[in-house]
């Protein structure tokens, strides 16, 4: 199938892309020793898994089911890490988990033994108190009142007996000298404790595969505790696997005028690209420009009943029309793991572009999609 054949909406991860990626990752392993596993809850696009695994150490999940996405589809090591784990839930995850990370004492204290006597590896969520994020409030575990990880102020070291690793996750799309930054807290508040350890996990939101990161200063952080230390490191980004790899291809349904011209998509902000109003941020389109950088300005928006379901503005080289299809770029990440099918929006297919340039729909979806969550 061609591109332009697709159906609209449309997810399309390009393969091709996705293995660059994939192989800067890769790289880093290779020359530094460290693993790197996909943290499913920015992707988890599970046709691809065996083709991801290719490169990766395995999955990191944030509860049963993403730990068991990873188990079925990847097959290779599999970590999760919850905010809190659920009683019931507890023994199928220690099943399926070769690494379960704990929140807090508590966590730990209830469920360190069950782990162990499975024989795998139990970990603690630190909380170094660093924030190094700037505008990204609502995604900083480390401010003041997050509910992620344990300060120094309670930390119980009596508790550290078959605690084989310490986890830290602070970062959120960010270079690595934050995260160098982030390992200076971490051996200020925690560097006694780290001589016990046999692994290190640094956690997600490192930027890996974008254009301007520091790689060099990411294997100098990688290699500093390994020497210093004797750690095996673990990095976990969901962003970086998939990131500028997707693209999301809609239609124009219609246009109408108030005050500016309006054009109407077959696809929605608030349902398929939910970070478009969380974050919030203004996704790249093809073929568009700025505010008044082309002759044509379109505001861009989904068919639902939100007044705020907006893209964004756009311009244009020629006047939008009826049956014209726009192509979104950075449209894997948090995309088809955050949608929604709100106002009965049907959810976009999805689709692989082939290294040969063919398109091929891997999934589509339906009006039972829909009805299924519902009852």
């Amino acid at each position: 199938m061609k591109f332009e054949e697709l159906p609209t909406p449309c997810y399309v991860v390009d393969e091709e892309l996705l293995e660059k990626n994939l192989k800067t990752l890769n790289g880093v392993m290779q020359r530094t020793g460290a693993k790197i596993v996909l943290a499913q809850k920015a992707f988890s696009m599970y046709s691809l898994y065996p083709f991801i695994g290719e490169y990766l150490s395995g999955t990191t999940a944030s509860g049963l089911y993403e730990a068991r996405l990873g188990y079925e589809e990847m097959g290779k090591e599999n970590h999760c890490f919850s905010a809190a784990y659920r009683e019931e839930e507890m023994d199928e995850i220690i099943s399926i988990c070769d690494h379960i990370i704990f929140n807090s004492n508590t966590q730990l204290a209830k469920f360190k033994d069950r782990v162990l006597q499975a024989g795998k590896k139990v970990g603690l969520r630190i909380n170094p108190e660093c924030s190094t994020q700037v505008g990204h409030a609502i995604y900083d575990p480390c401010t003041v009142g997050s509910r992620f990880g344990v300060t120094i102020e309670h930390f119980q070291p009596e508790l550290l007996a078959g605690v084989s690793g310490l986890h830290f996750h602070t970062l959120c799309q960010q270079n690595s000298d934050d995260l160098e930054t982030t390992l200076n807290a971490v051996e200020e508040k925690f560097g006694p404790y780290l001589h016990q350890m046999e692994w290190i996990n640094f956690g997600g939101g490192h930027h890996i595969t974008r254009e301007d990161y520091d790689i060099p200063r990411l294997e100098a952080c990688i290699k500093r505790m390994q020497e210093k230390y004797g750690l095996e490191v673990y990095l976990e980004p969901g962003e970086a696997v998939a990131l500028n790899a997707g693209y999301l291809v809609t239609t124009v349904l219609d246009t109408v005028q108030n005050g500016m011209d309006i054009a109407i998509l077959d696809t929605s902000a608030s349902c398929h690209m939910p970070d478009v109003l969380e974050m919030p941020y203004r996704p790249p389109l093809f073929g568009s420009g700025e505010v008044g950088e082309k002759p044509y300005t379109y505001r861009l928006g989904g068919q639902t009943c939100l007044t705020g379901d907006v893209i964004g503005d756009y311009s244009f080289d020629n006047p939008l029309q009826l049956g014209d299809r726009l192509v979104f770029g950075d449209m894997a990440i948090y995309t088809m793991v955050k949608n929604t099918t709100f106002n009965g929006m049907p959810l976009p297919a999805i689709a692989v572009k082939h290294k040969d340039g063919d398109c091929e729909v891997v999934h589509q979806f339906g009006y039972q999609d829909f009805k299924m969550r519902l009852a």
